[in-house]
């Protein structure tokens, strides 16, 4: 291989690795660019399961509304390790678990295939409540990071 294609291929693989760091880059959102502020949930219902996976874990639920109807929802909380931090691990949210999460709805409505929220603490049965979301991230100044300042 001549210099010439060395540079070229250099160039190349410069290339790819900077649009790689730009999707992953791209991955993690502030609060603002997917939750509405504006738009606070408590929803109530059973773990049916929980991925954890970065940049945000996922937390899904069968909140069980007003009238009773039971709704499918994915509650966004920060990292697997901003989690186990705050005292939430993988035995204290087993499916069936119930819960109560307080946080804010996503700003697309539509629900489909499951209505999105931001988690900003969730309480268990035993009454402990934690703070599940991800600092900095833009979401309202609401009390529930113990981080947060005042």
């Amino acid at each position: 291989m001549n210099t010439k294609n060395l540079i070229v291929a250099g160039a190349i693989g410069a290339a790819l690795a900077v649009a790689a760091a730009g999707g992953a880059a791209l991955a993690h959102h502030a609060f603002a660019a997917e939750f509405d502020g504006k738009s606070p949930v408590l929803l109530r219902g059973k773990v049916t399961r929980v991925e954890w996976i970065n940049p945000h874990a996922w937390v899904h639920i069968a909140a069980v509304g007003p009238g009773g109807a039971t709704t499918a929802w994915m509650v966004e909380g920060g990292t697997p390790n901003t989690l186990l931090r705050s005292g939430i691990d993988r035995n204290s949210l087993k499916p069936g678990t119930e819960i109560i999460v307080r946080g804010y709805q996503s700003k697309d409505k539509l629900c489909r295939p499951a209505c999105k929220a931001n988690g900003r603490d969730v309480t268990f049965p035993d009454g402990k409540k934690l703070f599940m979301g991800s600092s900095g991230t833009g979401a309202p100044t609401d009390g529930a990071d113990p981080t947060e300042k005042k």
